[in-house]
């Protein structure tokens, strides 16, 4: 049990670079699909801007998304809450990237047309856990609604 909750805390030191990259990737991959899952429906519309955003923003064949969408919604469903993944992040990424997360976010929200108040909560949670400031978090919101 010790060991368990201590792993939730301390990363693997002797990571490769690829294995290092790879759950960084996966972290990403998990608020998306946390953002998708919000509103209790997973469309179609959402899958595809998820899929297409991450084929985008970390230049990877649409396979390899694949895969990392499945490994990822397997971590969310055991996911006991978004430290996990907002704590990789805040590790690796720098504001730029952090800001381009909560963007790529707000366009998961909106691709079904219909922003719901749960997506915009755990958008706005994540923005703060990654210390995104709010008035970026407010442009990224803005610039990803539709007209």
């Amino acid at each position: 049990m010790i060991n368990a909750l201590k792993s939730l805390f301390i990363l693997p030191a002797g990571d490769s670079e690829e294995e290092h990259s790879h759950r960084v990737h996966l972290a990403a991959a998990a608020l998306l699909i946390e953002t998708a899952r919000a509103d209790f429906s997973q469309d179609a519309e959402e899958e595809a801007a998820l899929e297409r955003l991450l084929c985008n923003s970390l230049a990877l064949p649409r396979e390899e998304v694949h895969a990392l969408v499945e490994q990822a919604s397997g971590r969310v469903d055991t996911a006991i809450s978004l430290y996990e993944f907002t704590r990789v992040i805040n590790d690796h990424y720098g504001p730029a990237e952090k800001l381009e997360l909560i963007a790529s976010m707000w366009q998961v929200a909106y691709a079904d047309g219909n922003l719901d108040k749960y997506e915009e909560h755990l958008i706005r949670q994540v923005a703060e856990l990654t210390y995104v400031p709010h008035q970026d978090y407010i442009r990224s919101k803005l610039a990803a609604k539709p007209d």
